[in-house]
């Protein structure tokens, strides 16, 4: 099926957003790995590992649409040099995620492809899902202090 060009180059711009997330999510987890903070370096590599799959939803739907996925385009990824800069460059990357997919889903409503609307409904859910979950790590961080939240991700 022949999709709307416009639609398309949009999935593409998706897709460089999920690569790079996939990357900067990659880093932060070996670096918590590094340090030995075991249970953060678990929780960045699962959100990396879903940033695959919205990049392996969006490449499918590319492909149906008769599209031709771009895996070449990365953005600029900021690596934190430590945990509150790694969450707070995190919560930015996920804040632009969600005005994305909310523009690429009214885009989609527009053309009258329903179809990749859901698609992108579908992501954007865990995206909010990812941006609750950094917030609740941030407000922990707040509420106990940094050192005392790093006590408490160490492997046990």
């Amino acid at each position: 099926m022949k999709g709307d060009p416009k639609l398309i180059e949009t999935l593409n711009s998706l897709l460089a957003d999920e690569l790079t997330a996939i990357n900067q999510y990659m880093v932060h987890s070996e670096m918590c790995d590094n340090w030995g903070y075991e249970k953060l370096h678990k929780h960045f590599e699962k959100r990396a590992i879903d940033e695959m799959k919205h990049a392996e939803k969006l490449i499918g739907r590319i492909l149906f649409l008769e599209g031709l996925p771009i895996v070449t385009n990365l953005r600029k990824i900021f690596i934190g040099a430590d945990v509150p800069k790694q969450l707070e460059n995190d919560h930015k990357a996920e804040e632009d995620a969600i005005k994305a997919y909310n523009d690429a889903i009214v885009l989609a409503g527009e053309i009258k492809d329903f179809a990749t609307r859901e698609v992108l409904e579908s992501i954007l859910k865990d995206e909010d899902i990812h941006i609750d979950q950094i917030e609740e790590l941030q407000d922990q961080i707040n509420q106990m202090s940094i050192q005392i939240f790093l006590t408490t991700q160490v492997k046990e």
